[in-house]
């Protein structure tokens, strides 16, 4: 199997690993192959792919989709490195409002599966940083929402102080204060 598929302490959140194949003329790898990540667990079909490019610096986040336009995500960065966090959103779960972050980056071609019920930010972690995530859904505009990235009760444990946010992204409401 091209990959390896590591859990974390959320349940379903999963690191994704790449087999490299390097060669004279450069390497290939399998980002995603639906027979394996089923064989995993993973039995989303993506339907959407979003692209994304940010300077240093750069929080996007924490967004989510209510549903019935949840999404799963298969993110990967393609240049750079990110601080990529999923915090657990389901009310039902017993690790509600944990977080967990991984840094994902161009050279380790690591991926991080973020399934539907959580909600998902990062931060840019080099100028140029660029990526790619698949989604489950399309996005939904009327679905869209999303928690504040300092709420202190999650804690999260950011690489940076001071972000540079969108200003939606700066006006979310803590998780405590979503109403949905």
């Amino acid at each position: 199997m091209p990959f390896e598929f590591q859990k974390t302490e959320l349940e379903g959140v999963v690191i994704v690993e790449s087999k490299i194949f390097p060669d004279e003329r450069g390497e290939f790898a399998e980002m995603y192959k639906y027979s394996d990540f089923a064989a995993a667990g993973i039995t989303d079909r993506f339907v959407q792919t979003n692209y994304s490019k940010s300077m240093k610096g750069v929080l996007r986040g924490m967004h989510y989709q209510l549903a019935p336009m949840a999404q799963a995500k298969l993110v990967r960065v393609t240049a750079g490195a990110v601080f990529d966090v999923a915090i657990d959103i389901r009310k039902d779960s017993p690790t509600y409002g944990k977080w967990v972050g991984v840094t994902l980056t161009s050279e380790l071609k690591n991926m991080l599966y973020i399934p539907e019920g959580f909600a998902h930010g990062f931060c840019a972690l080099e100028d140029d940083t660029q990526m790619v995530y698949n989604c489950s859904r399309e996005y939904s505009p009327e679905h869209e929402r999303g928690i504040i990235w300092n709420d202190p009760t999650i804690n999260i444990t950011w690489p940076i102080t001071d972000p540079i946010l969108a200003d939606r992204d700066a006006s979310y409401p803590k998780l405590e204060d979503v109403v949905e």
